[in-house]
């Protein structure tokens, strides 16, 4: 049938049955640490949407953005449709594009904690960088190397969450990449709320807190162990080993050992992985790892995200309302993703990500509604209509967060073989970062140009976007990371698209010679 879910049970997993091991402390702290970078991914957007709407900076940055702002006849769908503003946002992305593409053979020849380190220095330059700008170069050369930052961060961290992780929790703390995201959102917000009130400097503040977990991060690089199959990978078999044994919390741990073995072997004849990665063997992935980050960024949710308080002040909240109203963003983001932690390994993926995309189609529907019926261009909302408004927002943003918030991350980055893995997980974030710039570079025109409608364009993104999840994704609960190719040849769909087994082996054979 073709909209049925695969069960995990029908997915041979006798083998990931006989992998020996518990939740070990030592498994708890080394995912939090590498989780940090997401705290700083997460601060670094919210952060945006804070300085944005301080009359501070853009007072000294975009003065023709603050002379709109405060034009009481200026249309309050465009007073901050500027493309020099909305560069500030996305220069980040397509910085961070490049990074990642560069980040790849760093992860692969050097290890996890090689690109985990760069992000950390590429932060604190950029974010020292930010802080001391007094004029315009200084502040898009600042978020340049920020973007540096998050190219090799998101290249490497999911990367190392779900090589660290047991199978059966791999969801769940890969999760706390998205966890420390939304913790860096909601940071953001509440720094930006303290700052805006230290006139006229709060906004070098703001900017300039993105150093300090930075700076825990990259001295986390050097004390967190490499991953085992990186370890392996690389040739340091025995210390793999070692370093399993001690995530695990036992020495029994031959069968998951020799998994990570034979897929480094695999691996290690692959010589180029982006032209491998193109094999029609691994087309299923690969359609995967473009698909999924696309179609998180087109939920809309960066929208909310990058400008929360540029679009409470569109649809007419003032003064502490708007600040108090972002910060419940962040908040519900928070809440929303431990939700997925505590759900993603037992009710599975295609679970969340179905009910998630269902309960963001109707808010954002609500939502234009609101805005079309009860929202003029030079008028405010009714305070009730305006806590209605911030309701409907805050449930998106929950089905957000246990949905596709950390399964856009997790799913691109446990369902590539060891081969094409570092190669797999450059592209899905090459994709996020390209369609991250792509909206954040033009989210303000739009919001001018279609008014209310841009939420039901967004509406109608996540309604494509769930029914390709029901039809297309097999699901990749409880399945061990170096057995997930089994999945796709499990799969209604997928199994058609593949080469035989016999055509396979022979295609590989020839480019191993």
């Amino acid at each position: 049938m073709a909209g049925r879910a695969l069960r995990p049970a029908e997915v041979d997993n006798e083998r990931a049955e006989r992998y020996q091991g518990k939740v070990t402390g030592f498994v708890i702290v080394t995912c939090f640490v590498a989780a940090i970078g997401g705290c700083i991914f997460g601060y670094d957007i919210g952060v945006s949407g804070g300085v944005t709407s301080m009359d501070e900076f853009l007072r000294e940055f975009f003065h023709d953005v603050y002379e709109k702002k405060r034009d009481a006849h200026e249309n309050n769908y465009c007073k901050f449709d500027n493309q020099g503003l909305a560069a500030f946002n996305s220069l980040l992305y397509m910085a961070g594009l490049v990074a990642t593409l560069m980040a790849s053979p760093v992860t692969r020849n050097y290890g996890r904690l090689a690109s985990i380190i760069c992000a950390g220095i590429f932060y604190v330059i950029g974010a020292a960088v930010n802080a001391g700008s007094v004029n315009l170069k200084m502040l898009f050369l600042g978020r340049i190397m920020i973007g540096f930052g998050v190219g090799f961060e998101n290249q490497a961290v999911p990367v190392y969450l779900s090589e660290v992780a047991p199978a059966n929790l791999r969801g769940g703390l890969n999760s706390m990449f998205q966890l420390a995201t939304t913790l860096g959102i909601f940071s953001a917000n509440m720094i930006s709320y303290a700052t805006e009130k230290l006139k006229p400097w709060g906004w070098r503040l703001s900017l300039g807190s993105a150093a300090f977990p930075a700076i825990l991060m990259t001295l986390g690089g050097y004390f967190l162990p490499e991953t085992p199959t990186s370890l392996i990978e690389r040739g340091l078999t025995e210390r793999g080993r070692q370093v399993l044994e001690k995530l695990r919390g036992t020495r029994d741990v031959n069968t998951e050992f020799q998994d990570m073995v034979a897929a480094s072997e695999l691996s290690s004849s692959i010589k180029h992985p982006f032209k491998e990665i193109l094999h029609k063997r691994h087309r299923p992935q690969l359609v995967m790892a473009i698909l999924m980050p696309t179609f998180q960024i087109f939920t809309g949710v960066n929208c909310v995200l990058f400008y929360a308080p540029v679009l409470f002040i569109t649809m007419g909240f003032g003064g502490n309302a708007l600040l108090y109203s972002s910060v419940l963003v962040g908040a519900v983001l928070v809440l929303s993703t431990l939700i997925s932690i505590a759900l993603v390994d037992r009710l599975g993926r295609r679970a969340l990500l179905i009910s998630g995309g269902l309960q963001m189609i109707i808010c954002q529907v609500i939502v234009s509604v609101i805005l079309g019926l009860k929202f003029g261009d030079n008028k405010e909302l009714s305070k009730g209509y305006s806590i209605l408004l911030v309701i409907f927002v805050c449930l998106f943003i929950l089905g957000y967060g246990w949905s596709w918030g950390p399964l856009g991350y997790t799913i691109p980055s446990e369902i590539f073989p060891l081969e094409t893995r570092s190669a797999g997980q450059s592209i899905s974030v090459a994709i996020n970062l390209l369609m991250s710039f792509i909206i954040a570079q033009t989210f303000l025109y739009l919001l001018c140009a279609l008014k209310f409608g841009i939420f039901l364009l967004f509406a109608g993104s996540v309604s494509v976007m769930t029914i390709f999840v029901y039809f297309l994704l097999p699901e990749t609960k409880g399945v061990p990371i170096e057995e997930m190719t089994v999945i796709w040849r499990k799969h209604w769909f997928w199994k058609k698209i593949l080469p035989t087994n016999l055509e396979a082996e022979s295609s590989h054979a020839q480019r191993t010679q």
